[in-house]
């Protein structure tokens, strides 16, 4: 099962969002702060990190200058271009205007995880996983 860290400091969206991905397959984490993302991101290596712009304490664009190794997609209400070319030349792969469609934000999140396996080394099957460079197994999250 894949993870996906939610960063988003909106708790409606957050919770829409986060029940989108779960009925999709995915495994959620989130925060609601630029230093809870941080601090999470700490913890747990996510798949993918959905990230707003807009949130107390770090900026999202300051977690992203931080965040590195975990692609990442910005959904955000900034809408003017140079917002969308700051946070794609600043490290994002993707960005997303609120309000979006929730079958584009699927199929946008499915790219950028099916572009990311290529170099990602791990094995997932029946809420295992088995990371070829290290040789460990998790199975639900436990190693």
């Amino acid at each position: 099962m894949r993870t996906i860290a939610l960063i988003d400091d909106d708790i409606y969206i957050s919770s829409l969002v986060s029940t989108l991905l779960e009925k999709n397959g995915y495994r959620v984490i989130k925060g609601y702060s630029g230093t809870e993302a941080l601090l999470l991101l700490e913890k747990e290596r996510p798949d993918l990190l959905l990230l707003d712009l807009m949130l107390p304490g770090l900026s999202g664009e300051e977690v992203l200058s931080k965040v590195k190794d975990i692609p990442v997609i910005v959904v955000s209400a900034k809408d003017s271009p140079k917002d969308r070319v700051n946070s794609l030349l600043g490290g994002a792969v993707d960005y997303v205007q609120k309000p979006f469609d929730n079958d584009e934000l699927l199929a946008r999140i499915s790219l950028r995880l099916r572009e990311n396996t290529k170099k990602d080394r791990r094995l997932y099957s029946k809420g295992f996983m088995l990371d070829e460079e290290s040789r460990e197994v998790e199975y639900e999250g436990e190693t």
